[in-house]
Parts: C-alpha cells; sequence; structure tokens
C-alpha cells in the first residue's frame, strides 16, 4: 500500500522533529518517518549543551523556549580539565549566562515530539530504498512493505542516511577515533571517587591519544566516553558480550592512569557499548536535485568534538522550515536558498570538528585544550 504526503521527513531525531515543529508553527503539516518503534524504544544519549547561536535559536523558532528552560540542567556547564593522574588542571563553574546550557537529550526530544499534532510520527518506519517516481516526487520504500511518495522528501536519517545516495556519492569515513560508552548510577553514593573526579559537569581527562570525555547527568548518574585513538577494526578483537574481557580490554589502554579514572570504565553499572567515529568529507555538497534534501548528520556528519551535532541539525531544520515557508508554493526556490546557506555554515563547523579531533588527541594533550580555553578567558 502507498501513500503520499506533500512533506514527508526521513528520521524522528532532533532535527528531522525541529522541522517538522517549526512547519507547523507555520501552519503547514508534515509527516514524520522514524525507525523506531516508539518514543520510549531506547535511551536517548547523555546530556547536549545547546548553544545561543544556532540550537537555541531553533528552540525559540519553535515556540518551546519555556520547556526548554525548564529542563536547564543549572550548574551543568561547568567544565574541568584534568590530566591522567587527576591532577585539575582547569576548573570552571556555571557562570549562569546560559550561553551554552545543558539538557537531557531524551527529555529535549520528548518535549519537540509533544509539541506536534497527534499523528504527525509514523513510529517503526525504517527506510530500506528511495526512487524517484517524476521530476520532483519520490517514492521511499519501508522495510515493513509500506511505500509512500512526497513531493518533497527531507533526509533527516543521520550518518548513514538511505536519502543521501540521492544527492551524492559521499560516505562517512572512519576519523580515527573510537569510542567506548558507559554509565555509572547514584555516582555520589556508589562511585564517590568517580563522582568527584568528573565535578558539577563536564569532564576532559586526557593524555596523548587517551581521553575520558563524561558529564554528570541531571539524575546523579555519570555518562562517560573513552575516546582512543586506534585502527579501525580494533572494536572487532574484543568480545564486547563479555563484559569482563571487554572491560580488562579497555582498561589496558589506561594503564598508569588514576584509579579515580579508571574507574570510570572499570566501575560502569552497564555493559561497554564501542562506537567508531566517523564523518563526512568536510565542506561536502551537492547539486540541486529537485523536491529532496538533507539536514543535520544526513547532511554533514562530523565528529563530535566541537559539540555542534545536535545543534546544526535543529538549527537545519529550523532553516529548512523557515526557508519552505518564506517561498510558499515554490520548493525548489526554498530548497535553493536553504542548501546556499546549508553548505559553508556546515563546511565552517564540520572544519571546527576535525581540528578540535586533532587537538584533544595529540601528543602533548590536554596542553591545546588548556591554551584553548586561555584564549577564550582572555577574549571575554
Amino acid at each position: 500500500m502507498s501513500t503520499h504526503h506533500p512533506i514527508a521527513v526521513i528520521g524522528g531525531g532532533l532535527g528531522g522533529l525541529t522541522a517538522a515543529r517549526v512547519l507547523h508553527v507555520h501552519g503547514i503539516p508534515s509527516s514524520v518517518f522514524e525507525l523506531e518503534p516508539g518514543r520510549e524504544a531506547r535511551v536517548q544519549g547523555g546530556m547536549l549543551d545547546i548553544h545561543e547561536h544556532n540550537g537555541q535559536h531553533a528552540i525559540r523558532a519553535g515556540g518551546l523556549w519555556d520547556e526548554f528552560a525548564a529542563i536547564i540542567h543549572r550548574g551543568g556547564e561547568a567544565t574541568r580539565i584534568l590530566d591522567s593522574r587527576a591532577t585539575v588542571l582547569f576548573d570552571e563553574q556555571d557562570d549562569g549566562e546560559l550561553r551554552r546550557p545543558e539538557v537531557d537529550r531524551g527529555r529535549l526530544r520528548d518535549i519537540l515530539i509533544g509539541s506536534l499534532p497527534e499523528g504527525t510520527i509514523r513510529w517503526g518506519r525504517r527506510a530500506t530504498g528511495v526512487t524517484r517516481v517524476e521530476e520532483g516526487r519520490w517514492q521511499v520504500r519501508f522495510a515493513d512493505g509500506e511505500t509512500i511518495t512526497t513531493d518533497l522528501l527531507i533526509g533527516a536519517d543521520g550518518a548513514w542516511s538511505k536519502v543521501r545516495p540521492r544527492l551524492t556519492d559521499a560516505w562517512p569515513a572512519y576519523t580515527g577515533i573510537s569510542f567506548v560508552q558507559a554509565d555509572l548510577h547514584d555516582a555520589a553514593t556508589r562511585h564517590p571517587a568517580q563522582a568527584a573526579a568528573m565535578g558539577a559537569g563536564m569532564l576532559f581527562a586526557l593524555q596523548g591519544g587517551t581521553g575520558i570525555l563524561g558529564h554528570r547527568e541531571t539524575d546523579g548518574s555519570l555518562h562517560v566516553y573513552l575516546g582512543l585513538r586506534v585502527p579501525e577494526n580494533w572494536i572487532d578483537t574484543v568480545d564486547w558480550a563479555d563484559t569482563r574481557a571487554a572491560e580488562q580490554a579497555v582498561l589496558a589502554h589506561l594503564e598508569g592512569w588514576d584509579e579515580s579514572l579508571r574507574g570510570l570504565i572499570g566501575n560502569a553499572d552497564t555493559g561497554l557499548t564501542p562506537r567508531r567515529i566517523a564523518a563526512l568529507p568536510v565542506g561536502i555538497s551537492w547539486d540541486r536535485v529537485p523536491g529532496v534534501t538533507l539536514l543535520g548528520d544526513a547532511a554533514h556528519v562530523m565528529s563530535p568534538f566541537a559539540g555542534e551535532g545536535a545543534n546544526l541539525a535543529m538549527y537545519d531544520g529550523m532553516a529548512l522550515a523557515l526557508a519552505i515557508a518564506e517561498h510558499p508554493g515554490d520548493t525548489e526556490a526554498a530548497l535553493t536558498a536553504y542548501e546556499a546557506a546549508l553548505f559553508p555554515r556546515s563546511a565552517e563547523a564540520a572544519g571546527e570538528s576535525a581540528r578540535s579531533l586533532e587537538m584533544l588527541f595529540r601528543a602533548d594533550s590536554p596542553q591545546g585544550l588548556l591554551d584553548m580555553f586561555a584564549s577564550h578567558a582572555a577574549e571575554r
């Protein structure tokens, strides 16, 4: 069975939901197709810092500032930098100015979901392919056998987008860094040494090609990523189903580190989750193709080291929706205007992200990060 949807958003992450919300604010209906079976299908990740120059604009454009302000983690903008021996090299408290307030990703997504009319999101729709029906009209196939057609196809379906190949052959490549994710629950009581090392907000503990990046969550847990400069196949050499064996394999990369930091991995209350960090080429663009475009990671997935991924996705969603609203009845004019700003915006952020990766994992780390914060302080 096939149905027609004038505007179809593939992917119900922050970017796709923001596009749908801002379209709704301007009286334009859309349909969002999300592969997960429901809003509670999985944990949505840790904390996000929402930047005043992009992500916060999207929140305001969606008319959701009050709801957003209610979930801000007050004090969560605190940042500290440690070396591998847990020596505190930098410790900055949250100044309350809300330049980059921290919020829980899942709660922010819930706000966006709740802001959409009932039935906007079609859950359990995993896109498997996209074909052109005619000039400016597209068909999307889903794993459950359903198909849809649309006059405006928006690929908001992440790094491994099924929509992107309709626009470009570019594909994400391994950045040289892999993450291992862990969580420690009720940290103040159960993991006091790790809670003390983490501090009130964001932690960077770095030494050369190894780094622990983490954040204290609003529920008192610690969300941790261990970043390793390792070959792309390193993840395949570890039996992640054997928690003890995986723990030992990962801790081998933290030999000589202080026990308070090693405990962020060794004392995890969850299994260890590996993730290869991939990115599209800096400066990716494509020629205008009628009736289809991309936003967020589908358009410009980058490493997370500039903290811009979610912010850009939301800003993209806002910018696309506003362009559609400003060009009623002329989809191509809207997409042309949107992409003209998208390409330089994403190239700048991707370049910053790539440079930050090298800075964080270079031989003398954490010196580069300390220098960066010193430079920012001097500019204030």
